[in-house]
């Protein structure tokens, strides 16, 4: 399985835990920009490269490479302004932010478990 494969399986979990949270603005794989894809892309392959890493771990990482790109912390997520509202320390984000990082890093364990992974 590629890393893209196991980042499109975590992109789709997330946003159907987002639309159980009631936040619809998660689109799905094929109709996600560039970018958003991107990124979950990098998160898979620091998962691969680093097994043991901590959800804490994960948000670091995403944050490491959302700064590099000029991203900065918004109320509300824009793409255009480049602002997140999860631009924050791990310890800050509410606990349905959180969970996301518990569920990313899951899929991509279980994706690693199940057959052979190629980057």
């Amino acid at each position: 399985m590629t890393a893209q494969r196991i980042a499109r399986i975590a992109h789709e979990v997330n946003r159907a835990y987002c639309l159980a949270i009631g936040d619809a603005s998660q689109t799905s794989w094929k109709d996600a920009p560039k970018w958003q894809r991107d990124s979950a892309i990098a998160g898979v392959r620091f998962h691969l490269d680093n097994p043991a890493s901590t959800p804490e771990d994960s948000h670091k990482s995403w944050l490491a490479v959302k700064a590099a790109d000029g991203w900065s912390y918004g109320p509300i997520k824009d793409p255009a302004t480049k602002h997140h509202p999860c631009f924050r320390p791990y310890a800050e984000l509410p606990p349905e932010q959180q969970t996301k990082d518990h569920l990313f890093i899951t899929v991509v364990r279980a994706c690693m478990d199940s057959e052979d992974v190629s980057l």
